[in-house]
């Protein structure tokens, strides 16, 4: 996260690792059902490959929708009270208001044209159909696409049971090599095999054992897979051999009548046998995990007791190696995926051994001390990498607060989620950190220091979501037992964020006042996270009140405090209060240089908040310098960026004056109808994009001048008169795109009326005379 790309949204999909093989029937037959049906739902056993199906299909569409493919992984999420969150936090959304969760997600979605794709939706059945069908009737053109080992069971739902690749049954015949080798099952072993065996192929010497191989797991390609890795140490007979020693019960009678399942945890079974005893207890011991893990990690947990921990790092090797674990490289560290699959089979095993509590113990603990450090460490030059860190572990660490609150354990709960408030605060999880907290702390009532504590974390996240009443509450008890108790850290968090509610509540001279108590308070007791924040907070409160050089020089104080320590976020949040003060002061090219500044900062840590404050900033600078055509478009990049976050301005809504000057002075400066297409233009940016346009990276589709005879065409039109210039149907033009076939002739009316033309003969010729003068080659 260190590092932002400008990628679409539609590019939010994993990067295929292997090859796609196979199954054209079935991704025809998919994107058909999607062109027809809002609602698909891919079923099947375990291994069968409907993940892998889901990518490939989301992969393949992607044009057809402008606003998104979203993939939505599932496997490891355990709380179904969690669900929506999960599904915001795939999308972006970083849900700052008190709403619903799924209404912030239905209204987001309302008119986008998107396709959400959500991975393993078995476990979590129920809660998947509920928020399926709210998204389906609140959305016109969301299309959702789920992977599930039964169906949904909602309405407007098409199903496709994706079946094994199963050879053809010739009863006890022999196929040919030619035939042989066109089929999926086969294509699929051989691929693998040759990755693991360079040069592997089949041959007219080793097609019967190939074959025999492919027939005895089913076609079922996670098994197909899991046996070609095993050709490291075995040739093919010696493989066979082992399968059919392996599998003779159970393919034993009809193949028709021989469930699948039996034969992928056979094949399992006999992977782990493969395994050496301590691999099978690391294997076991990881499946404790959620999402990934790292190597630190793994040592920490899953040694001792039959485990050295020097001896962890060959062992993950070993299991790396045998397909069990899947490197997944995450920045300078390398984590590791287990395939939910694999998962439940280690915990099965993790059961047998009587140590489950155990581990989940010890994970629990590695996780409560790691948000400990990440806290302790904040402040400093290794901020943004714990951050990341954190947002990495967000599985994992949801996990161990799961496992503190479902074992009673609550003040263990509530100290490791006040630990976390900044990786609540900076990423998508104010709510979900907020109701940690607050389930905290309705079990733990006794008036002590974590209360307390508690009680100023979860008042900061109550002000994010303008919840200003609960928020004071919360502060005038934390205060409370603050001078009870003399904690002089919680009477300066109180201070501090009780000044945040007094100009919520428009009142600046007392903020201002309480901002001073914290700022004197913090400085005393050594503490420069809360004094940054107050100071931060008292450049804002001292420039609404026009106060403008002690404003200055409170946000160099608190710049040079970040610099001190080597602090990033607090000072990209400072040279943003600077800059809405140089702004105020008319010095446009300071407050644009701090803007961005900040902005850079903000987009490497990917703070929507942070990066929407200084687009604000430079909103108002455009304005205010007469460049309306920028202004419009950045208050549409804004209009995304605070429907994502689902509060306009948030806990800064006292700079909404600014904003409404801004807006109203490029309103005049356009007119209403060119204000409105400038806010499209900017709305229909991406939030790379947006940032990019702000800091004057034009994007992509703006770098080049627009040609004198640019097509009056909009891209998705272009595309259909490109099809049309193909000989395709209407029909089949909504089957190609994914769309309605109704659309398809909306779009094509347009077209004709655009061009002025009566036909789409003359289309097609317009199409391939634009080609001929831009020396494309002729489309076939």
């Amino acid at each position: 996260m260190t590092t932002q790309t400008s990628k679409r949204p539609h590019d939010r999909l994993p990067t295929e690792v292997t090859s796609f093989v196979g199954r054209r029937h079935e991704v025809a037959e998919a994107k058909r059902m999607l062109s027809h049906s809002r609602i698909v739902t891919f079923t099947g056993p375990g291994g069968v490959g409907k993940t892998r199906l889901a990518l490939r299909i989301a992969a393949d569409v992607r044009r057809a929708f402008p606003d998104g493919v979203w993939l939505v992984e599932l496997a490891a999420l355990e709380d179904p009270g969690m669900l929506c969150q999960t599904v915001a936090e795939a999308l972006e959304i970083r849900n700052q208001s008190s709403r619903p969760c799924s209404d912030v997600l239905a209204d987001h979605l309302r008119d986008r044209q998107a396709l959400l794709v959500l991975d393993n939706c078995e476990h979590l059945l129920q809660e998947c159909a509920v928020l399926v069908e709210k998204l389906a009737r609140a959305t016109a053109d969301l299309r959702i696409l789920a992977t599930s080992r039964q169906a949904l069971g909602v309405a407007g739902e098409q199903t496709l049971a994706v079946p094994a690749m199963s050879l053809p049954d010739m009863d006890g015949a022999v196929l040919p090599l030619e035939t042989l080798t066109q089929l999926d099952a086969v294509r699929l072993f051989a691929e693998r095999a040759s990755a693991v065996v360079p040069g592997f192929a089949v041959t007219e010497a080793n097609h019967e054992t190939v074959e025999r191989i492919c027939r005895t797991l089913d076609g079922i390609p996670l098994a197909l897979e899991l046996a070609a890795v095993r050709l490291r140490a075995l040739s093919l007979d010696q493989l066979l051999d082992r399968l059919d020693d392996r599998f003779r019960l159970l393919t034993a009678g009809s193949r028709a009548v021989l469930p699948r399942h039996r034969t992928l945890r056979a094949l399992i079974d006999w992977s782990y046998g493969l395994c050496t005893e301590q691999e099978r207890l690391l294997w076991a011991r990881v499946s404790v995990f959620a999402g990934s893990l790292d190597l630190e990690a793994a040592e920490e947990v899953c040694s001792g007791d039959g485990i050295a921990r020097e001896d962890v790092l060959n062992l993950v090797i070993g299991l790396v190696d045998k397909s069990i674990l899947i490197p997944d490289e995450h920045g300078p560290a390398m984590r590791y995926r287990v395939l939910d699959t694999i998962r439940q089979y280690g915990r099965e095993r993790l059961e047998e051994t009587g140590q489950e509590d155990a581990l989940r113990r010890r994970h629990r603990d590695y996780y409560r001390d790691l948000a400990a450090e990440a806290d302790r460490l904040l402040f400093g030059p290794d901020q943004v990498a714990w951050f990341t860190r954190l947002q990495h572990e967000h599985a994992n660490l949801r996990t161990a607060l799961e496992h503190s609150f479902g074992q009673g354990e609550t003040r263990t709960g509530l100290e490791m989620a006040t630990d976390l408030l900044y990786h609540w605060t900076t990423g998508y999880y104010v709510s979900e950190g907020r109701g940690w907290l607050e389930k905290g702390l309705a079990a733990e009532t006794e008036p002590n220091p974590t209360r307390a504590r508690a009680l100023w974390c979860a008042s900061w996240l109550a002000i994010i979501q303008t919840e200003i009443a609960a928020a004071d509450d919360m502060l005038v008890e934390a205060r409370a037992i603050g001078e009870r108790l003399e904690l002089a850290q919680v009477l300066a968090y109180a201070a501090l964020f009780s000044g945040m509610v007094a100009m919520c509540r428009e009142a600046p001279a007392e903020a201002i006042a309480l901002y001073e108590e914290g700022v004197r308070r913090a400085h005393e007791i050594g503490d420069p996270v809360a004094e940054a924040l107050a100071r931060n907070r008292l450049t804002l409160a001292r420039s609404v009140v026009g106060d403008s050089d002690a404003a200055i020089a409170e946000g160099e104080r608190c710049v040079a405090l970040c610099d001190a320590y080597g602090e990033q976020w607090h000072r990209a949040y400072a040279l943003t209060a600077l800059g809405v003060e140089h702004w105020r002061r008319g010095d446009d090219a300071r407050a644009a240089e701090l803007a961005g500044e900040s902005l850079r900062f903000n987009r490497s840590l990917d703070d929507m908040l942070g990066a929407g404050l200084n687009i604000e900033v430079l909103c108002w600078i455009a304005a205010g310098q007469e460049q309306y055509e920028r202004a419009g478009r950045l208050r549409g990049v804004l209009g995304r960026i605070w429907e994502s976050l689902g509060t306009a301005l948030s806990s800064y809504a006292y700079l909404t004056p600014y904003r409404e000057e801004s807006e109203e002075r490029a309103r005049q400066g356009l007119g209403e109808t060119g204000y409105r297409a400038a806010v499209r233009r900017g709305a229909r940016l991406t939030y790379e994009e947006g940032v990019a346009y702000a800091l004057g990276e034009t994007p992509e589709e703006e770098r080049a001048e627009r040609p004198a005879d640019a097509s009056p065409l909009t891209p998705r039109e272009t595309e259909i008169a490109q099809l049309v210039a193909q000989g395709m149907s209407n029909k089949e033009i909504a089957a190609t795109l994914v769309i309605a076939q109704r659309t398809a002739e909306g779009h094509i009316e347009h077209i004709l009326s655009k061009l002025g033309f009566s036909s789409r003969a003359q289309i097609a010729v317009w199409v391939r005379e634009r080609d001929h003068v831009a020396g494309d080659p002729p489309r076939e």
